[in-house]
């Protein structure tokens, strides 16, 4: 006599995935709401001077003001075209040098070295030598944002492809594929998940270095708002202009993580059985 065990029908599950949905969501704002509390607490209660700390109620207004006059929608579309420019350009050639250095051993033994060597530097410390070659006019920004997004990208583009496994690509010779099919078919396919937290690591690093250049060297975008807020001692400005880079950066980085998904179906497909 044999025993079978039948899956739970899609009706059953969908009560428990949506519990699992609202748990989460729960988890994940009951941290900002203890912070934003607590804030409040520190405003209600003088724990801190206003100078120092503006009540939450104080930046909101700021907040509102900001875009009521315009300034902040300005700023903020300033800082995404630079974004989008070096992020785009960095991306590009981080995925071309990366695929280089995974896929041709010999460049790799030539290049990864010196390479290696000027990842551990961080953007900050080339800033100076940059403005010396480039000025600090809008080129400084896109080769800072660039720069800081290739690095990421070619890291793990390299990783991603030397890392692909062997048999996989023995499977390719037995098949007699064509260098491009072993690519398209056996390499790309396997890599991509890698290649995905490159570029999303790139975006995060495109995003954090448009805040230092803008502070370095600028006179619009999210980062002189900060820089403005801080010289006017004005902090509830400076606090405001960190809420929307937050803002913003979440929203980049979950529509990376939802670009990945469309790409890679099967993944998802993965993620629902279990």
């Amino acid at each position: 006599m044999t025993l079978t065990v039948s899956a739970a029908p899609p009706t059953e599950r969908r009560p428990f995935a949506v519990l699992a949905v609202l748990t989460d969501i729960a988890y994940g704002v009951s941290l900002p709401l203890v912070l934003l509390l607590a804030w409040e607490s520190s405003s209600r209660f003088g724990w801190l001077p206003q100078q120092i700390l503006p009540a939450p109620q104080v930046v909101w207004a700021t907040l509102v003001d900001l875009w009521s006059d315009g300034s902040l929608a300005d700023h903020t579309l300033q800082s995404l075209k630079r974004v989008a420019i070096g992020f785009a350009t960095g991306a590009l050639l981080g995925l071309l040098a990366g695929a280089a250095l995974g896929l041709l051993p010999r460049v790799r033994a030539f290049v990864w070295p010196v390479f290696s060597a000027i990842a551990q530097v961080n953007m900050l410390a080339w800033l100076p030598l940059l403005v010396l070659f480039i000025g600090i006019d809008e080129e400084l920004k896109y080769v800072s944002i660039a720069w800081a997004t290739a690095i990421p990208v070619i890291l793990a583009t390299t990783r991603a492809i030397t890392d692909v496994s062997p048999k996989l690509l023995e499977l390719g010779r037995v098949l007699d594929f064509t260098p491009l099919q072993r690519v398209s078919s056996i390499v790309l396919p396997a890599a991509l998940p890698s290649l995905f937290t490159g570029l999303r690591e790139g975006l995060a690093s495109a995003w954090q270095n448009m805040v230092i250049v803008e502070l370095f060297a600028s006179f619009e975008g999210l980062g002189y708002l900060m820089v403005w807020g801080r010289q006017l001692f004005q902090l509830e400005i400076v606090i405001a202009a960190m809420i929307v880079i937050a803002a913003i950066g979440l929203a980049l980085n979950a529509s990376l993580e939802y670009l990945e998904r469309f790409v890679q179906p099967w993944k998802t497909e993965a993620d629902r059985e279990h």
